[in-house]
Protein backbone atom coordinates (compact mmCIF):
# COMPACT_ATOMS: atom_id res chain seq x y z
CA UNK A 1 0.00 0.00 0.00
CA UNK A 2 0.88 3.25 -0.68
CA UNK A 3 1.10 6.10 1.67
CA UNK A 4 -1.73 7.63 -0.01
CA UNK A 5 -3.63 4.51 0.02
CA UNK A 6 -2.50 4.40 3.92
CA UNK A 7 -4.11 8.01 4.17
CA UNK A 8 -7.43 7.35 2.62
CA UNK A 9 -7.81 4.11 4.83
CA UNK A 10 -7.53 6.25 7.67
CA UNK A 11 -9.82 8.31 7.23
CA UNK A 12 -12.29 6.12 6.34
CA UNK A 13 -11.64 4.26 9.47
CA UNK A 14 -11.21 6.97 11.91
CA UNK A 15 -13.32 10.31 10.37
CA UNK A 16 -15.38 11.58 7.83
CA UNK A 17 -15.72 13.18 4.88
CA UNK A 18 -19.05 15.94 3.74
CA UNK A 19 -19.09 16.83 0.05
CA UNK A 20 -14.84 16.04 -0.11
CA UNK A 21 -14.11 17.86 3.19
CA UNK A 22 -12.26 16.04 6.21
CA UNK A 23 -14.63 16.17 9.09
CA UNK A 24 -12.82 15.53 12.55
CA UNK A 25 -15.43 14.85 15.50
CA UNK A 26 -18.51 15.73 13.27
CA UNK A 27 -16.70 19.15 12.36
CA UNK A 28 -15.32 19.72 8.75
CA UNK A 29 -11.85 20.61 8.85
CA UNK A 30 -12.52 23.95 7.08
CA UNK A 31 -14.80 25.24 9.89
CA UNK A 32 -12.15 24.12 12.10
CA UNK A 33 -9.35 25.88 10.05
CA UNK A 34 -11.99 29.46 9.81
CA UNK A 35 -12.57 29.48 13.50
CA UNK A 36 -9.35 28.32 14.84
CA UNK A 37 -6.61 29.47 12.75
CA UNK A 38 -3.69 27.55 11.52
CA UNK A 39 -1.30 25.83 11.62
CA UNK A 40 -3.82 23.95 14.41
CA UNK A 41 -3.36 20.36 16.29
CA UNK A 42 -7.12 18.58 16.20
CA UNK A 43 -7.58 15.57 18.54
CA UNK A 44 -11.05 13.50 18.26
CA UNK A 45 -11.86 12.26 21.78
CA UNK A 46 -14.28 9.79 20.07
CA UNK A 47 -11.24 8.41 18.34
CA UNK A 48 -9.20 8.26 21.84
CA UNK A 49 -11.60 6.15 23.46
CA UNK A 50 -12.42 3.65 20.41
CA UNK A 51 -8.92 3.13 20.43
CA UNK A 52 -8.92 2.12 24.43
CA UNK A 53 -11.54 -0.14 23.77
CA UNK A 54 -9.99 -1.49 20.56
CA UNK A 55 -6.74 -2.47 23.29
CA UNK A 56 -9.14 -3.81 26.26
CA UNK A 57 -10.45 -6.31 24.18
CA UNK A 58 -7.68 -7.98 23.22
CA UNK A 59 -6.00 -7.92 26.51
CA UNK A 60 -6.71 -9.94 29.30
CA UNK A 61 -9.55 -8.15 31.51
CA UNK A 62 -6.86 -8.32 34.78
CA UNK A 63 -4.71 -5.78 32.54
CA UNK A 64 -5.89 -2.12 33.48
CA UNK A 65 -3.96 0.55 31.16
CA UNK A 66 -2.29 3.01 32.16
CA UNK A 67 -1.85 6.02 29.29
CA UNK A 68 1.67 6.96 28.83
CA UNK A 69 1.73 10.77 29.62
CA UNK A 70 4.43 11.86 27.31
CA UNK A 71 2.70 10.40 24.23
CA UNK A 72 0.49 13.63 24.57
CA UNK A 73 0.84 15.37 27.94
CA UNK A 74 -2.43 18.07 27.09
CA UNK A 75 -4.19 17.76 30.13
CA UNK A 76 -7.56 17.69 28.53
CA UNK A 77 -6.18 14.79 26.38
CA UNK A 78 -5.56 12.99 30.01
CA UNK A 79 -9.03 13.87 31.66
CA UNK A 80 -10.21 11.89 28.48
CA UNK A 81 -8.36 8.58 29.69
CA UNK A 82 -8.89 8.80 33.36
CA UNK A 83 -12.52 9.52 32.57
CA UNK A 84 -12.41 6.38 31.16
CA UNK A 85 -10.79 4.44 33.92
CA UNK A 86 -7.16 4.83 32.95
CA UNK A 87 -4.17 5.14 35.03
CA UNK A 88 -1.09 7.48 33.93
CA UNK A 89 2.15 6.40 33.13
CA UNK A 90 4.87 9.74 34.02
CA UNK A 91 8.40 10.74 33.11
CA UNK A 92 8.67 14.01 34.70
CA UNK A 93 7.43 15.87 38.14
CA UNK A 94 5.77 18.11 35.42
CA UNK A 95 3.88 15.53 33.85
CA UNK A 96 2.84 14.56 37.67
CA UNK A 97 1.07 18.02 38.20
CA UNK A 98 -0.40 17.56 34.59
CA UNK A 99 -1.24 13.91 35.82
CA UNK A 100 -3.03 15.16 39.06
CA UNK A 101 -4.65 18.51 37.31
CA UNK A 102 -6.74 16.05 35.08
CA UNK A 103 -8.16 14.32 38.01
CA UNK A 104 -5.46 11.18 38.53
CA UNK A 105 -5.46 9.46 41.78
CA UNK A 106 -1.63 9.19 42.92
CA UNK A 107 -2.58 5.56 43.35
CA UNK A 108 -3.08 5.54 39.13
CA UNK A 109 0.34 6.74 38.19
CA UNK A 110 3.30 5.10 37.86
CA UNK A 111 6.87 6.88 37.62
CA UNK A 112 9.40 5.40 35.23
CA UNK A 113 12.39 7.36 33.96
CA UNK A 114 16.26 6.53 33.64
CA UNK A 115 17.44 9.87 35.34
CA UNK A 116 14.82 11.07 37.71
CA UNK A 117 16.22 14.21 39.50
CA UNK A 118 15.78 14.73 43.33
CA UNK A 119 13.49 17.78 43.28
CA UNK A 120 10.88 15.62 40.64
CA UNK A 121 10.85 12.80 42.99
CA UNK A 122 10.60 14.91 45.91
CA UNK A 123 7.81 16.42 44.90
CA UNK A 124 6.18 12.98 43.13
CA UNK A 125 7.16 11.06 46.43
CA UNK A 126 5.14 14.07 48.83
CA UNK A 127 2.35 14.44 46.39
CA UNK A 128 1.71 10.56 46.64
CA UNK A 129 2.52 8.01 43.87
CA UNK A 130 1.27 4.40 43.13
CA UNK A 131 5.07 2.69 42.14
CA UNK A 132 8.19 4.84 41.43
CA UNK A 133 10.38 2.48 39.14
CA UNK A 134 13.88 2.14 39.86
CA UNK A 135 16.43 2.28 37.26
CA UNK A 136 19.84 2.87 38.67
CA UNK A 137 21.61 2.17 42.02
CA UNK A 138 21.63 5.91 42.82
CA UNK A 139 18.02 6.34 42.53
CA UNK A 140 17.34 3.61 44.83
CA UNK A 141 19.15 5.69 47.50
CA UNK A 142 17.79 8.68 46.36
CA UNK A 143 14.19 7.52 46.82
CA UNK A 144 15.16 5.48 50.17
CA UNK A 145 16.51 9.07 51.73
CA UNK A 146 13.40 10.88 50.25
CA UNK A 147 11.09 9.14 51.77
CA UNK A 148 13.07 9.09 54.79
CA UNK A 149 12.91 12.94 54.89
CA UNK A 150 9.22 12.50 54.41
CA UNK A 151 8.38 9.92 57.19
CA UNK A 152 6.72 7.61 55.08
CA UNK A 153 7.23 3.98 52.94
CA UNK A 154 7.58 4.14 49.26
CA UNK A 155 6.10 1.56 47.00
CA UNK A 156 8.91 0.57 43.99
CA UNK A 157 9.21 -1.77 40.67
CA UNK A 158 12.36 -2.77 38.86
CA UNK A 159 12.77 -1.80 35.96
CA UNK A 160 14.29 -4.54 33.73
CA UNK A 161 16.02 -4.20 30.44
CA UNK A 162 15.76 -7.89 28.86
CA UNK A 163 18.35 -9.81 26.99
CA UNK A 164 15.88 -9.26 24.18
CA UNK A 165 13.73 -7.15 22.66
CA UNK A 166 11.74 -5.87 19.49
CA UNK A 167 9.95 -2.85 17.61
CA UNK A 168 10.81 0.51 15.38
CA UNK A 169 13.32 1.76 18.23
CA UNK A 170 14.88 -0.60 20.74
CA UNK A 171 14.76 0.49 24.41
CA UNK A 172 16.48 -3.06 25.63
CA UNK A 173 18.32 -5.83 24.43
CA UNK A 174 21.11 -4.49 24.31
CA UNK A 175 23.60 -1.83 26.16
CA UNK A 176 20.62 1.16 27.60
CA UNK A 177 20.28 3.82 30.22
CA UNK A 178 17.05 2.34 30.74
CA UNK A 179 16.45 -0.09 33.76
CA UNK A 180 18.61 -2.85 35.22
CA UNK A 181 20.29 -5.42 33.16
CA UNK A 182 18.22 -8.93 33.07
CA UNK A 183 20.79 -10.63 34.36
CA UNK A 184 21.42 -8.80 37.45
CA UNK A 185 17.91 -8.66 38.94
CA UNK A 186 18.73 -10.85 41.80
CA UNK A 187 21.29 -8.48 43.08
CA UNK A 188 19.60 -5.20 42.21
CA UNK A 189 16.10 -6.77 44.43
CA UNK A 190 18.52 -7.82 47.08
CA UNK A 191 20.07 -4.28 47.28
CA UNK A 192 16.55 -2.74 47.02
CA UNK A 193 15.79 -4.99 50.09
CA UNK A 194 18.61 -3.79 52.16
CA UNK A 195 16.46 0.08 52.02
CA UNK A 196 13.87 -0.63 54.78
CA UNK A 197 11.71 2.69 53.36
CA UNK A 198 11.26 1.04 50.11
CA UNK A 199 8.64 -1.16 49.08
CA UNK A 200 9.88 -3.26 46.29
CA UNK A 201 6.42 -4.77 44.77
CA UNK A 202 6.77 -5.61 41.38
CA UNK A 203 8.83 -5.46 38.15
CA UNK A 204 8.39 -2.94 34.69
CA UNK A 205 9.96 -3.88 31.47
CA UNK A 206 9.97 -2.08 28.51
CA UNK A 207 11.81 -3.66 25.68
CA UNK A 208 11.13 -1.12 23.17
CA UNK A 209 8.57 1.00 20.93
CA UNK A 210 6.77 1.42 17.79
CA UNK A 211 5.73 -2.53 18.04
CA UNK A 212 3.60 -3.40 14.90
CA UNK A 213 3.92 -7.09 15.14
CA UNK A 214 1.74 -9.31 16.95
CA UNK A 215 4.54 -11.80 18.42
CA UNK A 216 6.99 -9.07 19.11
CA UNK A 217 4.09 -7.81 21.79
CA UNK A 218 3.49 -11.40 22.99
CA UNK A 219 7.26 -12.00 23.46
CA UNK A 220 7.44 -8.66 25.78
CA UNK A 221 4.39 -10.00 27.47
CA UNK A 222 6.34 -13.45 28.04
CA UNK A 223 9.13 -11.95 28.91
CA UNK A 224 7.87 -9.75 31.54
CA UNK A 225 5.63 -12.85 32.90
CA UNK A 226 9.11 -15.20 33.49
CA UNK A 227 11.17 -12.06 35.16
CA UNK A 228 8.15 -11.15 37.28
CA UNK A 229 8.32 -15.11 38.54
CA UNK A 230 11.86 -14.77 38.56
CA UNK A 231 11.32 -11.91 41.14
CA UNK A 232 8.96 -13.21 43.01
CA UNK A 233 11.47 -15.98 43.80
CA UNK A 234 13.82 -13.65 44.96
CA UNK A 235 10.87 -11.79 47.18
CA UNK A 236 10.25 -15.45 47.97
CA UNK A 237 7.12 -14.00 48.01
CA UNK A 238 3.86 -12.99 45.10
CA UNK A 239 4.46 -10.15 43.55
CA UNK A 240 1.56 -7.01 43.95
CA UNK A 241 2.65 -5.12 40.83
CA UNK A 242 3.48 -6.19 37.17
CA UNK A 243 4.37 -3.61 34.06
CA UNK A 244 4.25 -4.81 30.85
CA UNK A 245 5.26 -1.66 29.24
CA UNK A 246 3.65 -0.11 26.39
CA UNK A 247 5.12 0.12 22.87
CA UNK A 248 2.69 -0.53 20.70
CA UNK A 249 2.33 0.96 16.87
CA UNK A 250 0.70 2.60 14.65
CA UNK A 251 1.41 2.51 10.84
CA UNK A 252 2.75 5.84 9.76
CA UNK A 253 3.95 4.76 6.62
CA UNK A 254 2.54 3.07 3.37
CA UNK A 255 4.57 -0.23 3.61
CA UNK A 256 3.51 -0.78 7.48
CA UNK A 257 0.50 -2.41 8.73
CA UNK A 258 -1.52 -1.93 11.32
CA UNK A 259 -1.13 -4.36 14.62
CA UNK A 260 -3.19 -7.00 14.80
CA UNK A 261 -5.29 -7.32 17.91
CA UNK A 262 -6.53 -10.07 17.31
CA UNK A 263 -3.52 -11.81 16.60
CA UNK A 264 -2.22 -10.44 20.22
CA UNK A 265 -5.15 -11.73 22.05
CA UNK A 266 -4.74 -15.04 20.55
CA UNK A 267 -0.80 -14.95 21.25
CA UNK A 268 -1.48 -13.84 25.26
CA UNK A 269 -4.28 -15.90 25.78
CA UNK A 270 -1.90 -18.97 24.66
CA UNK A 271 1.31 -18.03 25.85
CA UNK A 272 0.80 -15.60 28.64
CA UNK A 273 -2.80 -16.16 30.31
CA UNK A 274 -2.15 -19.46 31.91
CA UNK A 275 0.77 -18.29 33.69
CA UNK A 276 -1.14 -15.11 34.86
CA UNK A 277 -3.01 -17.55 37.78
CA UNK A 278 0.30 -18.38 39.39
CA UNK A 279 0.02 -17.64 42.77
CA UNK A 280 3.52 -15.65 42.20
CA UNK A 281 1.31 -13.37 40.43
CA UNK A 282 -2.44 -14.25 40.83
CA UNK A 283 -3.12 -11.20 42.84
CA UNK A 284 -0.46 -8.67 41.61
CA UNK A 285 -2.13 -5.73 39.42
CA UNK A 286 -1.12 -5.46 35.91
CA UNK A 287 -0.50 -2.41 33.89
CA UNK A 288 -0.01 -2.18 30.14
CA UNK A 289 1.09 1.48 29.53
CA UNK A 290 1.09 2.55 25.80
CA UNK A 291 0.94 6.23 24.71
CA UNK A 292 1.10 6.23 20.71
CA UNK A 293 -1.68 3.30 19.93
CA UNK A 294 -4.17 5.40 21.87
CA UNK A 295 -3.67 8.99 21.04
CA UNK A 296 -1.72 8.55 17.88
CA UNK A 297 -4.74 8.24 15.56
CA UNK A 298 -6.79 10.53 17.55
CA UNK A 299 -4.76 13.32 16.21
CA UNK A 300 -4.60 15.75 12.67
CA UNK A 301 -1.99 18.66 11.92
CA UNK A 302 -3.84 21.01 9.59
CA UNK A 303 -1.44 23.23 8.05
CA UNK A 304 -2.97 26.53 5.46
CA UNK A 305 -1.11 26.28 1.89
CA UNK A 306 -0.01 29.86 1.42
CA UNK A 307 2.12 29.05 -2.15
CA UNK A 308 2.27 26.78 -5.05
CA UNK A 309 5.62 26.93 -6.68
CA UNK A 310 7.77 24.84 -9.25
CA UNK A 311 11.57 24.64 -8.82
CA UNK A 312 13.32 22.72 -11.82
CA UNK A 313 10.80 20.41 -12.42
CA UNK A 314 9.15 19.96 -8.58
CA UNK A 315 6.10 21.34 -7.69
CA UNK A 316 6.64 22.67 -4.11
CA UNK A 317 3.09 23.09 -1.70
CA UNK A 318 4.54 25.89 0.75
CA UNK A 319 2.10 25.46 4.28
CA UNK A 320 2.11 27.34 7.39
CA UNK A 321 2.98 24.28 9.51
CA UNK A 322 6.19 22.58 9.47
CA UNK A 323 9.16 20.66 11.75
CA UNK A 324 9.03 23.28 14.13
CA UNK A 325 5.36 22.05 15.19
CA UNK A 326 5.52 18.68 14.07
CA UNK A 327 9.38 17.06 14.63
CA UNK A 328 8.28 13.74 14.05
CA UNK A 329 5.80 13.96 10.43
CA UNK A 330 9.53 15.84 8.83
CA UNK A 331 11.33 12.88 10.12
CA UNK A 332 13.88 14.61 12.06
CA UNK A 333 12.81 12.72 15.04
CA UNK A 334 15.23 9.43 14.75
CA UNK A 335 14.62 8.70 10.94
CA UNK A 336 17.17 7.17 9.55
CA UNK A 337 15.52 7.08 6.05
CA UNK A 338 13.03 9.89 5.83
CA UNK A 339 9.40 8.99 4.64
CA UNK A 340 6.70 10.24 4.59
CA UNK A 341 4.13 10.82 6.84
CA UNK A 342 0.38 10.20 5.51
CA UNK A 343 -1.10 13.27 4.42
CA UNK A 344 -4.77 14.32 3.27
CA UNK A 345 -5.85 17.50 0.99
CA UNK A 346 -8.68 19.06 3.87
CA UNK A 347 -11.23 19.49 1.16
CA UNK A 348 -10.95 17.88 -1.60
CA UNK A 349 -9.60 14.39 0.03
CA UNK A 350 -10.71 11.82 -2.10
CA UNK A 351 -10.45 13.91 -5.13
CA UNK A 352 -8.24 12.46 -8.45
CA UNK A 353 -4.42 12.91 -7.68
CA UNK A 354 -3.47 15.85 -9.86
CA UNK A 355 0.35 16.76 -8.98
CA UNK A 356 3.24 15.13 -6.89
CA UNK A 357 4.58 17.61 -4.72
CA UNK A 358 6.76 18.44 -1.94
CA UNK A 359 5.09 19.51 1.09
CA UNK A 360 7.01 22.12 2.97
CA UNK A 361 6.64 24.24 5.63
CA UNK A 362 7.44 28.41 6.46
CA UNK A 363 10.98 27.89 8.03
CA UNK A 364 14.49 28.62 6.70
CA UNK A 365 15.74 25.34 6.32
CA UNK A 366 15.71 22.47 3.85
CA UNK A 367 14.60 20.09 7.29
CA UNK A 368 11.12 21.80 7.52
CA UNK A 369 9.88 19.04 5.42
CA UNK A 370 6.51 17.17 5.71
CA UNK A 371 6.07 15.45 2.66
CA UNK A 372 8.94 14.08 -0.06
CA UNK A 373 6.57 12.79 -2.46
CA UNK A 374 2.61 13.64 -1.82
CA UNK A 375 -0.18 12.58 -4.18
CA UNK A 376 -2.53 15.79 -4.00
CA UNK A 377 -5.54 16.89 -5.82
CA UNK A 378 -5.00 20.45 -7.46
CA UNK A 379 -3.90 22.53 -4.36
CA UNK A 380 -3.96 26.57 -4.57
CA UNK A 381 -2.97 29.08 -1.79
CA UNK A 382 -5.58 28.98 0.77
CA UNK A 383 -6.29 24.85 0.66
CA UNK A 384 -5.37 22.81 3.75
CA UNK A 385 -2.93 20.25 3.84
CA UNK A 386 -3.98 17.92 6.96
CA UNK A 387 -0.75 15.43 8.39
CA UNK A 388 -2.40 12.27 9.93
CA UNK A 389 -1.52 10.05 13.07
CA UNK A 390 -0.39 13.35 14.55
CA UNK A 391 -1.81 12.80 18.25
CA UNK A 392 1.22 11.33 19.72
CA UNK A 393 4.63 12.68 19.60
CA UNK A 394 3.64 15.75 18.42
CA UNK A 395 3.96 19.37 19.67
CA UNK A 396 5.57 18.56 22.78
CA UNK A 397 8.13 16.90 20.81
CA UNK A 398 8.91 19.56 18.71
CA UNK A 399 11.97 22.24 18.65
CA UNK A 400 8.65 25.00 18.65
CA UNK A 401 11.53 27.92 19.61
CA UNK A 402 13.12 27.90 16.48
CA UNK A 403 12.42 30.93 14.29
CA UNK A 404 9.97 32.16 17.09
CA UNK A 405 7.11 31.46 15.28
CA UNK A 406 3.60 31.38 17.42
CA UNK A 407 2.77 28.03 19.07
CA UNK A 408 -0.09 26.43 16.93
CA UNK A 409 -3.92 26.02 19.10
CA UNK A 410 -4.87 23.00 20.41
CA UNK A 411 -8.63 22.08 19.40
CA UNK A 412 -10.57 18.94 21.01
CA UNK A 413 -13.86 17.65 18.83
CA UNK A 414 -15.81 14.46 19.55
CA UNK A 415 -16.73 16.04 23.34
CA UNK A 416 -19.27 18.45 22.52
CA UNK A 417 -18.63 21.72 21.09
CA UNK A 418 -14.79 21.83 19.81
CA UNK A 419 -12.80 23.92 22.50
CA UNK A 420 -9.64 25.24 22.54
CA UNK A 421 -7.21 23.34 25.08
CA UNK A 422 -4.17 25.30 24.39
CA UNK A 423 -4.58 28.69 23.32
CA UNK A 424 -2.63 29.73 20.34
CA UNK A 425 0.36 31.83 21.13
CA UNK A 426 1.22 35.46 19.19
CA UNK A 427 4.43 36.74 17.91
CA UNK A 428 4.67 38.86 20.94
CA UNK A 429 5.42 35.80 23.15
CA UNK A 430 8.63 35.24 22.52
CA UNK A 431 10.01 38.48 24.00
CA UNK A 432 8.07 38.08 27.45
CA UNK A 433 10.14 38.11 30.36
CA UNK A 434 13.46 39.38 27.98
CA UNK A 435 15.43 41.86 29.97
CA UNK A 436 14.09 45.47 29.37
Amino acid sequence: MTTAGLALRLVERHFATRDGELVLGGVSVRELAERFGTPLYVYDATVMRAQLGRLREAIPARVEVFFSVKANPNVDVLRIFVGEGAGLEIASASEYLRARAAGCAPDRIVFAGPGKGREELARVIEGGVGEIHLESEEEIALVDALAGEEGRRVRVALRVNPRAAGGAMQMGGQSAPFGFDEERLEEVARLVLRHPRLDLVGLHLYGGTQMLRAEVVVAQWEATVRLGLALAQVLGRPLESLDFGGGLGVPYFGKETELDLAAVQRGLGEKVGPTLGDPALAGARLVVEPGRFLVGPAGVYVTGVRAVKTSRGKTYVVTDGGMHHHLAASGNLGQVIKKDYPLVHGTRAFAPEALLAVVTGPLCTPLDTIGRAVELPETRAGDLVCVLQSGAYGLSASPVGFLSHPMPAEVLVGDGEPRVVRSRGTFEEPLVGLPG
